[in-house]
């Protein structure tokens, strides 16, 4: 054999004991030799733990971690598939608990109720498969914040009665460009069957009325389904209720101004006529129907936050304790009780800064005079129609007033 070959053997020989020597490193070495025991007592239990099975059961928290401008409303749930919830936690991130329910079958769990805006939430989730296998999921989020965010302020009250004239108003927080979209948002109806139009005054007011008063006795119902309507660029709804009122009986005042009376209908029928004094030439009173939007048993009325004023910049009257006051107007119209002025004046002359006066006592306490009758026979919603004053029409959008838009006009107004 030459050198050459005699080399070349050498090298194989040595490459295939190497290749020996590293199989035998790599499976842990001899056990003749007492090495690498505790290496294989190791491997088995990392071996053993991952042939385990691991839970089935699969949790699903939404929003998802990390969301923001969640909702209020809906957006909270837990749901698991392939097991049941054993347990559900959720708290804000300063760690107040909010309360929650698992379903009856354990499939799914939702908070109680309404969220916060602008508030981080953490949820904690475990549930068991079949085998009683716990599997558990957390997330946090963040709801919407109010500058992400529109609400709408509504009148009247669920639950109120209110005379045949209240209109469902709402007064958005933000102003609303996709006008079409919000409305879309928000049904009313009426039990009578009455068909309800709503009319849009700017971009931050919405009314709703049919094309007659209220049918008497009847049930209206508004449901605001705004949760995620998108009011403006950016800027969406939360809110997600039912409102229902009644509508009491049909009361309507006709003040003339001209006579100085005012006739009390209930239901077409003349169930009281009152002497009045409304606004004096100077300062009269609009025409026009005219809706109870408030009352107060006393109030102030002070000329200057109307316009009245003296040289002195005060007002030309600053009276503390107005009685049996119920508001017509936005902009500071009123009927009203009168105890300052001389009985003589009811029914004779007209001398008001543009409200309607009644007869009436200092203190509000003389359940005999006509302001406390008209008072304590009248509610929120009533309508008050004034004529002969020699003034304008009133704006339909001062106050709760418009009634004074024709059918057609009022229609036009809607975006839907």
């Amino acid at each position: 054999m030459t050198d050459s070959k005699r080399r070349k053997g050498l090298v194989t020989a040595s490459a295939l004991l190497g290749g020996v020597l590293m199989l035998t490193a790599c499976s842990g070495g001899n056990k003749a030799d007492g090495g690498g025991g505790g290496d294989s007592t190791s491997q088995a239990k990392v071996d053993e733990a991952a042939a385990q099975k691991t839970s089935e059961a699969q949790i699903k928290i939404t929003p998802a971690d990390g969301s923001d401008n969640a909702s209020i409303n809906n957006a909270a749930k837990v749901t698991v598939a392939k097991g049941v919830l054993s347990d559900v936690t959720m708290t804000t991130a300063s760690g107040t608990p909010v309360a929650g329910q698992i379903s009856a079958d354990k499939k799914s769990w939702a908070p109680s109720g309404q969220l916060e805006r602008a508030t981080t939430y953490k949820i904690a989730a475990t549930a068991k498969d079949s085998a009683g296998r716990e599997a558990h999921e957390n997330a946090s989020f963040t709801t919407v914040a109010p500058a992400h965010s529109f609400i709408g302020n509504f009148t009247p009250e669920s639950g109120s009665t209110v005379g045949v004239g209240m209109p469902v108003s709402i007064n958005f927080d933000k102003a609303i460009t996709n006008k079409a979209a919000v409305q879309k948002g928000i049904t009313v109806t009426s039990s009578s069957g009455q068909e309800v139009v709503g009319h849009w005054f700017g971009a931050n007011r919405l009314d709703f009325r049919p094309e007659q008063y209220w049918k008497e006795g009847s049930t209206v119902t508004m449901k605001l389904n705004l949760d995620g309507v998108e009011g403006t660029s950016g800027v969406y709804g939360v809110q997600q209720k039912t409102v229902t009122f009644k509508i009491g009986r049909n009361q309507v005042s006709y003040v003339d101004a001209k006579t100085k009376q005012m006739k009390v209908t209930q239901d077409g029928k003349t169930v009281k006529t009152i002497p009045i004094s409304a606004g004096a030439p100077d300062h009269t009173t609009y025409q026009g129907q005219m809706v109870i939007s408030e009352k107060f048993t006393q109030t102030r009325m002070n000329g200057a936050t109307v316009g009245f004023k003296d040289s002195d910049g005060k007002g030309e009257y600053d009276i503390k304790d107005v009685p049996h006051a119920m508001r017509l107007t936005t902009s500071g119209t009123f009927i009203h009780g009168n105890y300052w002025g001389s009985p003589s004046v009811f029914g004779s002359v007209n001398t008001s800064h543009g409200c309607v006066g009644l007869q009436d006592k200092k203190g509000a306490n003389d359940p005999g005079t006509p302001a406390a009758w008209f008072y304590g026979n009248s509610i929120v919603g009533d309508v008050v129609v004034v004529s002969n004053t020699g003034d304008k029409t009133v704006s339909p959008d001062n106050g709760l007033n418009g009634w004074n838009m024709s059918w057609a006009a009022w229609k036009a107004g809607s975006a839907v």
